[in-house]
C-alpha cells in the first residue's frame, strides 16, 4: 500500500460523478478494475491523503486522476457566473479522469440510452465473459480481438440489445487498423470528433464524452438530457441561442462561454444536477 496526495482532490466526487463505470464503493473503499488490476482506494477526510491498495505504481494514479491539472486555475477560468460558482464550491476536488481510450470508447457506446446502473451491468457482463479473470469476481476489459470474434447473438445474450452489433463493428475497425486510437490524440477537436462519429452508434454526445475522458480534448462539452436542462433553464435566454437551444448549439455555446476547459465546467454542473436537480 501507499498514499497519494494532491491539493483539491476529492476521491468520492471524482469516482461518483458518472464519468467512469468500473468503480464501486464497498465497505468504505472504492474498488475498481483499472489497467488490468483490481485497485482499492480510500481517502482520509481530514488529511486528504488517499490510501491505495494496488499493484499499479503511484505514477499511474497521479496520471489517471490528472494531478498534473492546475485545478484552481482551470476552475477560476470557467467560473463565469453565480450558478457555476455554486457548483464549483460544492464539489471542489472533482477531477476529470484519464481513461483508457479503448475501454472508454466501448463503455460510452454501451451508454447510449441507458442508465448508469445498466451501463455498469453491461460492462460487467462483457468483461466477465470476454475478459481475463484478475481475481475472484473481477475481470479485465476485453481487447478488440475478443469482441471481434464474439458472436453478435452471444453479445445480444448479454442483454446489450442494439448495442451488440455496434460494438463488434467498432472492435473490427480497431483490430483492422481502420481506426487507430492513438492517432486521435494528434487531431484537433473537430477532426477528432468527426473521426469517432464515422462509427455506427456514435453521435455528438458520445463522441464528446470519449474525447473528454480519454483523448485530452478539454473543449469537448457533452450534452445529455441533464446538461440540456441545466443550460435551457439557467442560460436559455442567452443571445447566443436566439430562442433555439438545440443540443448541438448548446455544445457550441459551452465552448464559447466557458472556453478551453469547458469540459470541466460541464462535469461540475452535470454532477450537481444529478445529485440535486434544479
Amino acid at each position: 500500500m501507499y498514499t497519494l496526495f494532491s491539493e483539491n482532490f476529492n476521491l468520492d466526487y471524482t469516482l461518483d460523478c458518472g464519468q467512469v463505470f468500473r468503480w464501486d464503493l464497498i465497505d468504505g473503499w472504492w474498488t475498481g478494475v483499472v489497467n488490468g488490476d483490481v485497485a482499492r482506494l480510500q481517502q482520509d477526510s481530514e488529511t486528504g491523503e488517499v490510501l491505495v491498495d494496488s499493484k499499479l505504481p503511484k505514477s499511474f494514479f497521479e496520471k489517471y486522476f490528472r494531478f498534473d491539472d492546475d485545478l484552481n486555475a482551470i476552475l477560476q477560468e470557467v467560473n463565469k457566473d453565480k450558478f457555476m460558482d455554486e457548483a464549483i464550491n460544492k464539489y471542489m476536488g472533482l477531477r476529470l479522469i484519464r481513461q483508457d481510450p479503448w475501454e472508454c470508447l466501448i463503455s460510452y457506446m454501451l451508454a447510449t440510452a441507458w442508465s448508469i446502473p445498466n451501463i455498469k451491468r453491461g460492462i460487467s457482463t462483457i468483461c466477465g465473459i470476454y475478459g481475463e479473470e484478475i481475481e475472484k469476481g473481477y475481470y479485465s476489459f476485453p481487447d478488440p480481438h475478443s469482441l471481434v470474434h464474439a458472436c453478435n447473438d452471444d453479445l445480444r445474450g448479454c442483454k446489450l440489445g442494439f448495442r451488440a452489433g455496434r460494438i463488434i463493428k467498432a472492435a473490427r475497425h480497431v483490430e483492422d487498423g481502420n481506426l487507430v486510437l492513438d492517432d486521435i490524440f494528434e487531431l484537433d477537436y473537430e477532426a477528432a470528433k468527426q473521426r469517432l462519429m464515422f462509427l455506427e452508434g456514435i453521435g455528438e454526445k458520445v463522441a464528446d464524452c470519449i474525447l473528454l475522458f480519454a483523448f485530452e480534448k478539454m473543449e469537448a462539452f457533452p450534452v445529455d438530457t441533464h446538461v440540456e436542462k441545466v443550460v435551457k433553464t439557467i442560460y436559455g435566454s442567452h443571445d447566443f441561442f436566439n430562442g433555439n437551444a438545440t443540443k448541438s448549439k448548446i455544445g457550441n455555446w459551452g465552448r464559447m462561454y466557458f472556453g478551453r476547459y469547458c469540459g470541466y465546467a460541464q462535469q461540475y454542473f452535470f454532477y450537481q444536477k444529478r445529485l440535486e436537480g434544479l
